[in-house]
């Protein structure tokens, strides 16, 4: 057994170092970690509109590091008291990233509001919102956060519907973090659209521009999931609502643009599904795309496997089939990506978990 007082001691040295990083904006590391040995799933939950975040050591049994509870409160972050579409990423200067919707749809049931949506649906249509809530932490524990409006950033989105399901990526050539997002302007449909975001992660600095033009105007794109892909492509999945609505794929040879289009269905649903996000298997060349089921009750992760994105396994949905969850059920649009070993014990020593880590010492 390692030595519990020697480890505490580690780790408090390593976040005191990671928050100074954090509030003087200096980048720790230009590459991706090579010791992973654990994965991180965040999502929310329609009951509390929060952040919730989940451990797994084997990429197949996922714990909530909170028992099930929030570790991010969505009325002390978000101006709408409430977020939906967590998503995390890593940015080359070892931050942890993330965006979210800032929306509450039940925000009149829960007294937050006095109608039903922030802004008269006659105009601005269903679970209409304004923006983002952007986040950055070197520990997951220690976050800054920022609020972003479209309509207060830029000029000409005052009619904006919404702008939902935002994610990032690093995009190389530009050097900056990629957030791009589903945007509907007035009643119009929804759109893929994508935008830069400044170093301190705190705002969007460019107008958003379209990602990719789907071949029937008449349909609704949303919810787009880039991969960076070892040949050098870019895989795109995403969501049409075309019949019943699912997943479908794209790939292009630029992370923002140049997307072919691709009949296929990915997803293995009988009804439809959203949220697509795909995850890479440690020590593996197996990929994993997790999507929400919204059209089951109650709702659930679907999952497919890959390796090469031309065949994929069906996987099933959490706990009926190979995913597991332990502590935790129907949680909402996540996304996962992989820590290194001491992330993980850093991050679920902090919630009070005890998981065991393949890479620890015996």
């Amino acid at each position: 057994m390692k030595n519990l007082i020697s480890i505490n001691l580690f780790l408090a040295i390593v976040v005191f170092f990671n928050c100074k990083s954090l509030r003087e904006g200096i980048k720790t590391t230009k590459e991706e970690p090579k010791d992973t040995g654990a994965y991180l799933m965040v999502y929310f939950k329609d009951d509390d509109h929060s952040l919730h975040m989940a451990l797994s050591t084997d990429g197949y049994s996922f714990t909530d590091v909170n028992q099930g509870k929030a570790v991010v409160l969505g009325d002390t972050i978000a101006s709408q008291q409430g977020i939906r579409d967590p998503h995390i990423s890593r940015g080359p200067d070892g931050a942890f990233y993330m965006v979210m919707t800032d929306l509450h749809i039940f925000g009149k049931e829960q007294g937050l509001r006095d109608t039903q949506w922030e802004r008269p649906a006659e105009k601005y249509d269903w679970g209409n919102n304004r923006g983002f809530v952007l986040m950055k932490s070197y520990d997951l524990i220690h976050w800054i956060h920022s609020n972003f409006l479209f309509d207060e950033a830029f000029e000409g989105y005052e009619d904006m519907g919404c702008a939902w399901a935002p994610q990032t990526i690093y995009d190389p050539k530009e050097k900056k973090m990629m957030v791009y997002f589903t945007m509907r302007m007035g009643h119009g449909l929804t759109k893929m659209y994508y935008a830069y975001a400044n170093e301190d992660f705190t705002k969007l600095i460019t107008e958003p521009q379209l990602l990719f033009d789907y071949p029937n105007e008449k349909i609704q794109v949303l919810d787009a999931d880039i991969t960076s892909l070892p040949d050098g492509r870019y895989c795109m999945m995403y969501v049409a609502q075309e019949n019943l609505g699912g997943i479908k794929m794209a790939f292009s040879n630029e992370i923002n643009k140049g997307y072919g289009y691709n009949p296929e269905w990915i997803d293995s649903e009988p009804g439809s599904c959203e949220a697509p996000n795909v995850w890479k298997r440690l020590d593996s060349e197996t990929w994993v795309l997790m999507y929400d089921i919204f059209s089951i009750k109650p709702h659930n992760f679907g999952f497919v496997e890959t390796t090469d994105f031309k065949t994929f396994k069906n996987l099933g949905h959490f706990n009926k089939g190979e995913m597991k969850t332990t502590n935790f059920t129907s949680p909402k649009h996540g996304a996962v990506i992989p820590l290194t070993t001491l992330e993980a014990i850093r991050l679920s020593n902090h919630w009070g978990m005890s998981p065991s880590f393949k890479n620890e010492e015996p």
